[in-house]
């Protein structure tokens, strides 16, 4: 084994250790999106909620998420990635402990939108800082495990609701047991802010702040010391003296690249697969399955995004981000058309599970992790933090989108037509990915910055 593939495996080391720290951020995301799903039913019976505020209390965690990555952009251009991942820990924490706290349902709903503000924070800079802390060569699978650590965050809640739940009698349950659902997120929440003490700042934040030596440093311990030079003369060579302006995101030169982001943040949701992991249950009950059935085959879901979203870190820097949407959007559609002709054919048992479940499954290799991966580098370094958190609000604003209109949906068209609803949806995701979005695979941020520049993709 040559030296300079031993050098090039332990600095790789140091950015793997950085970037789980920094993607723990979105355990917090999944916990959060999850502890809902087992808490919402004691909290319905205890606050003898109405239809409409239960979709609230539920919802209202997306509210404060929409919030965090709008501002989260700007804070972290002017504060730093690490430290406003530091702001977004906290939060989380300080929501967590309220939401275990209210007396009524109004302390709750304000709890879940301050802890829902650090998820959203969280959502835009995790992913943000590990792309401009890795190698070029492995940037995709580091920032995936971002996504990987979202799903991680649903599958492990759904055990801890389960254990919290079996503790006492659904009066427990409902006076008590909610609770300790939600202070439960407290313990990830101070594991999150301790281990951040333990990561650099960004490399190309230190840049734009002129703090070359510092971010060097940090360069060299990730690629070594003849990698990092050649790295730091790409910065520099770009010229980025300031941090761009919000007007700034919308000048010919970065417009392209913006309408790639806001676009694939919103197929991300508008594809349907928060209206699958939000209301899993529910759908598995009109194919015919009793509760202990639908909610067996809702675990099965979560497997599977698991399982997927594992072998998507594998994929994603060998077959490369466009091929995966490509590949991963064609198979998504013809699930939704199957799923949509199962309904309306009157079509119980498995075939419906079948196919939800290879939906999930092509998601999960490519719109869920690949569109957190590309969006975190597709843009220059002087506008990244800004334009990330613009596409980051737009990916909280369609996923509110559909968490909302999906029971309406099913209610004024029918079930089979919103699947088919979602299946078009997927149909035109695979004509974007195609004509318009680039590869950026084995590309340093520098160099996709300037593909953009010369107009090739």
């Amino acid at each position: 084994m040559d030296e300079q593939h031993v050098k090039g495996r332990t600095f790789s080391r140091y950015a793997v250790f950085y970037s789980v720290i920094a993607a723990i951020g979105g355990f917090l995301f999944g916990y959060d999106t999850a502890v809902i799903s087992g808490a919402i039913g004691f909290i319905t019976t205890r606050f003898d909620l109405q239809p409409g505020m239960v979709g609230w209390t539920v919802s209202s965690l997306i509210i404060g998420a929409t919030i965090g990555a709008a501002c989260s952009g700007v804070l972290s251009d002017k504060y730093g990635r690490k430290n406003m991942l530091v702001v977004s820990a906290l939060l989380f924490s300080l929501g967590a402990l309220l939401s275990a706290m209210p007396t009524g349902v109004a302390g709750l709903v304000i709890a879940r939108i301050v802890g829902g503000i650090g998820v959203g924070m969280t959502s835009t800079l995790s992913p943000l800082y590990i792309a401009e802390i890795s190698p070029a060569r492995n940037r995709g699978r580091l920032v995936s495990i971002y996504q990987f650590a979202v799903v991680t965050g649903i599958f492990v809640t759904f055990f801890i609701n389960a254990g919290i739940a079996g503790i006492g009698d659904d009066a427990w349950d409902v006076a008590y047991g909610w609770r300790w659902m939600f202070g439960f997120g407290v313990l990830p929440g101070l594991l999150y802010l301790v281990l951040l003490a333990f990561i650099p700042e960004s490399p190309r934040w230190l840049m734009k702040r002129k703090q070359e030596v510092r971010a060097l440093d940090i360069l060299e311990r990730m690629n070594g010391k003849e990698a990092a030079k050649s790295e730091l003369n790409e910065i520099l060579n770009l010229k980025e003296e300031e941090a761009g302006s919000v007007r700034e995101l919308f000048s010919p030169a970065l417009r392209l690249p913006l309408f790639v982001g806001v676009v694939l943040a919103i197929l991300q949701q508008i594809t349907g697969i928060n209206a699958i992991m939000y209301y899993a249950p529910e759908i598995f009950k009109q194919t015919g399955a009793g509760t202990d059935a639908a909610l067996s085959q809702t675990v099965w879901v979560g497997i599977v995004n698991f399982g997927f979203t594992l072998l998507a870190l594998w994929l994603i820097d060998k077959v490369g981000r466009k091929m995966l949407l490509v590949v991963g959007s064609i198979a998504m559609t013809v699930c939704l058309f199957a799923v949509g002709y199962g309904f309306q054919s009157g079509i119980t048992g498995y075939s419906i599970l079948f196919f939800i479940l290879v939906y999930v499954a092509s998601f999960a290799i490519s719109f869920g992790p690949v569109v957190w991966v590309m969006i975190s580098e597709i843009f220059p370094t002087r506008i990244r933090g800004r334009a990330t958190a613009v596409a980051s609000f737009c990916l909280w604003a369609a996923d509110y989108a559909v968490s909302q209109t999906f029971p309406m949906l099913i209610e004024g068209i029918g079930t089979a037509r919103t699947f088919w609803l979602f299946a078009v949806v997927s149909a035109i995701s695979i004509l974007f990915c195609v004509r318009i979005v680039p590869e950026t695979k084995g590309k340093t941020l520098e160099q996709i910055e300037r593909q953009w520049q010369s107009g090739r993709r």
